[in-house]
C-alpha cells in the first residue's frame, strides 16, 4: 500500500524510559506479525484517535531555549529602555543647570557678582563639566555592552518553512515545498502544495499532529483524494522515523551550504532531492539500490 509520510518540523522529546515501560501506545500494533500492514494501519489509526484526557506537555530544551532567549531578549530591552529614561532625565537635568549658569554669566556681566564669588562658581561649573564627561564615557560604555550582548544573540531576519514529503515504500523524496512566511504559513496552503505533489494512489499519509495537518482544509483534503490521515502518537516522533530521519539528512546536507534568498535555498533544495533520490539507501528492502532505482524495479513486478 503506498504511503508517505510528512512533517511540520517541530522537536519533541520522548519521555523518560522508564516512564514508556508503563504504558502502551498505538504503534504497539505492528509488534504483531500476524497483522498485514492495511490492518496494522487500520488499528494504528483508532488506537491513535484523540482521547479526551488533555495531555500535559513536556518539557523539551529546544522549548527551553527559546523560552531563554526571549528572557534574554526582553532583558536586554529593559535594559536599554531603562538606560535611555535615564539617559533623558540627564539632559534635561543639564538643561536646567546650563539656563542657570547663562544666569549667572548674566550677572557677572552686570556687575552683580563680585571676584570671589565668581571665581567660586566657576570652579563648581567646571568641576561639574568633568562629571559630565566621565558620566557620558560610562553612558557609552553601557550602550556598547548593550550592543554586544544583544549581537551575541541569534539574529533571526526572516522565517523559511520546508515541507518535507517522502514516500514509505521507496523512501523517494516527492517535494520540498518552500513557504517563506515560515511560522505564519497556513493549513490552506499545505493542501495547495499537497494536490500537487501526492500521488494519485496513496492510500495512507502520515504526519504529526501539527495544527497545519489537524485542520479542517486538510480533512477536506483527506476526503477529496481518498486517504486515510494517519496522525502518530504524541510525543513519539519515532513512529514517524522515515520523515524525522529525512529531515536530519536534509538538516545536515545544509549545513555547510550558503543562501541569501529563498530562490537559492529553492535551488539548493532540488539539488538536493535529485542527489537523495539517485543515491544508495540502506534503509530499502533491497540494501544498496537507490530510491529511484528502488521505485522502477517495484513498477517492473
Amino acid at each position: 500500500m503506498p504511503a508517505v509520510s510528512g512533517s511540520s518540523g517541530r522537536l519533541i522529546i520522548s519521555p523518560a524510559k522508564d516512564d514508556v515501560a508503563e504504558h502502551t501506545w498505538p504503534g504497539q500494533v505492528f509488534e504483531d506479525p500476524a497483522l498485514d500492514y492495511t490492518t496494522a494501519m487500520h488499528a494504528f489509526v483508532a488506537a491513535s484517535l484523540p482521547d479526551t484526557q488533555p495531555v500535559p506537555p513536556l518539557e523539551a530544551p529546544v522549548q527551553a531555549e527559546k523560552c531563554s532567549r526571549r528572557a534574554q531578549k526582553r532583558q536586554l530591552r529593559q535594559e536599554r529602555l531603562a538606560l535611555r529614561e535615564a539617559r533623558r532625565q540627564t539632559r534635561k537635568q543639564r538643561k536646567t543647570e546650563d539656563a542657570a549658569w547663562r544666569t549667572l554669566r548674566q550677572q557677572r556681566r552686570d556687575s552683580a557678582l563680585s571676584n570671589e564669588t565668581w571665581q567660586h562658581l566657576r570652579a563648581q561649573h567646571k568641576q561639574a563639566l568633568e562629571q559630565r564627561q566621565q558620566a557620558d564615557a560610562t553612558w557609552r560604555q553601557q550602550l556598547q555592552q548593550l550592543r554586544e550582548r544583544c549581537a551575541q544573540l541569534p539574529l533571526v531576519t526572516m522565517w523559511i518553512a520546508i515541507l518535507v514529503i517522502t514516500d514509505n515504500c521507496t523512501r523517494q523524496c516527492l517535494g520540498l515545498p518552500l513557504f517563506v512566511m515560515g511560522p505564519k504559513v497556513t493549513a490552506e496552503l499545505i493542501v495547495e502544495a499537497l494536490r500537487t505533489l501526492l500521488p494519485p494512489e496513496l492510500h495512507f499519509l502520515i504526519s504529526d499532529r501539527g495544527t497545519h495537518f489537524t485542520a479542517n482544509a486538510f480533512r477536506q483534503l483527506a476526503l477529496s483524494q481518498e486517504f486515510i490521515h494517519v496522525l502518530i502518537a504524541r510525543h513519539r516522533p519515532e513512529s514517524n522515523g522515515i520523515a524525522e530521519r529525512f529531515v536530519r539528512t536534509l538538516k545536515e546536507w545544509l549545513a555547510d551550504k550558503v543562501w541569501t534568498t529563498d530562490e537559492q535555498l529553492a535551488e539548493l533544495l532540488r539539488q538536493f532531492i535529485a542527489e537523495y533520490n539517485d543515491r544508495p539507501h540502506q534503509g530499502l528492502t533491497l540494501p544498496g539500490l537507490s530510491p529511484n532505482e528502488f521505485a522502477r524495479r517495484i513498477g517492473l513486478l
